[in-house]
Order: structure tokens, then sequence, then C-alpha cells
């Protein structure tokens, strides 16, 4: 098996390098797709002095959004799974084993990794650094299970795992973080089942630097009907 990695980069300075080695530790062919979205820090440079195999830069001028960060990697997919990787360390890549392997033994899904599903690391007590955050995160998710007759834990995953073949069919649109809602909607529209595995998962803060806000969490609501609604 072989994955195409995007990952969309905002003023990661902190954490871009560190990222990138964590993915080249992972034992399996890889591509590495990274898009500098019109960082205003060191970024961009970093990215250049970074020397690894299979390392594609793309440089966006300005700040256009995660979605659009990753419209702009997927013509460049060249291996036969994408996995979506944030630039920060919240997810690790170590984890990618565990995100492919359902592609082994089931046909037409795409694969979520849920910080839900792992008790250990992600819960309300333990998990998240502000509860409310878990709360919104858990409401959204409901109301795409509503919305979509399905039955997932967490929708709003940044691992989200697909087969290459279905790029051409999604039609993806949005720029920003209504990346996902218009992802998860399209995807079951065409009849791919959303497969669930527990991740490992290590939250940040404003402060760390996340750059979501609870605002976004009403742009998300007004996109899953959106993308529910449209034919």
């Amino acid at each position: 098996m072989s994955i195409s990695i995007i990952i969309p980069v905002y003023n990661e300075e902190r954490y871009i390098e560190e990222i990138i080695r964590r993915i080249s530790l992972v034992k399996i062919e890889k591509q590495i797709i990274v898009v500098n979205d019109g960082s205003t820090d060191n970024s961009l440079e970093i990215l250049k002095n970074i020397k690894i195999d299979n390392l594609k830069i793309i440089d966006n001028s300005t700040n256009k959004g995660k979605g659009f960060a990753i419209k702009s990697a997927l013509k460049y997919v060249t291996n036969e799974y994408v996995i979506i990787q944030d630039a920060d360390l919240e997810y690790n890549p170590s984890d990618y084993p565990i995100l492919l392997k359902p592609f082994l033994s089931n046909d037409k899904i795409v694969v979520y990794g849920s910080r839900f599903l792992n008790k250990k690391v992600y819960n309300i007590k333990k998990g998240f650094n502000h509860n409310f955050r878990y709360i919104i995160n858990r409401g959204l998710t409901f109301l795409f299970n509503i919305l979509n007759k399905q039955n997932i834990t967490d929708a709003h995953t940044c691992y989200k795992v697909f087969p290459r073949e279905i790029i051409p069919i999604l039609n993806l649109v949005e720029n920003g973080f209504s990346f996902c809602p218009e992802f998860s909607t399209k995807v079951v529209k065409l009849g791919y089942r959303i497969f669930e595995v527990p991740i490992s998962y290590s939250p940040r803060s404003k402060l760390d630097g996340k750059k979501i806000t609870y605002i976004d969490g009403f742009i998300v609501v007004k996109s899953l009907f959106k993308y529910k609604l449209l034919n």
C-alpha cells in the first residue's frame, strides 16, 4: 500500500519540521505534499531546507484556507491512498498503519481516525483543554449523523483517509474548515462507508497556535445543511 500525505501549513514554524520527521519514520511507501498557505512566519524557509525524498512543496502566496490548500495538493497525488495531516503535533503519523489496515478487507470505504474511540487519551476529563470544544465536536458529529443517517463518533477529525480514485468525483469547492463537512457529506452520498479506527491525540490550545474557533462551528452547521440539501 502507498500513501500521499497532504499537509496544509499556515504559520507552523514551531512544528512543521518535527511533524515531517515523524512522518519520515513511518515504514511505508509515501509521498509528502506540503502546502504553505500564505504563512507569514518562517514556515516556508524551514520547509525549503528539509532534505527528504518524495517531498513536494506548494507555495500559495496568500492564506486561502485549509480546504483550498488540500484542493491545491490533490492534483499532485500519485499514490493509492490519501491522508490529510495537520502540520502541528496533535495527530501522530505512527497511526498510519492503523488507518490503512481497513482497506485490506473492506470495499468502498473511507477511514476516519477517531479521537473519541481511544478513551485513554481523549475524553471530556483528559482530552481537551477546554470542555466546551469537546462538546461542540460531539454536537457537530451528532448533527452529521442525524442528517446523513450515520453512526460515527468523530466527523471532524483531521485524519481522513480515502482512495485516490474518488478525487475526480468529489468536486470539492470549500476553501476553509468547511472542507470537512463537505467531504464527509459527499462521500456518504457517493455510497462510501465511513470506517472509524481509534487514534492517539495530543490536543493543543490557542496559545499553542490552534487556529479553529467557535465561529467555525456555526460555519460547519451551515455547510452540513448545505451539502445535505444539494443534489
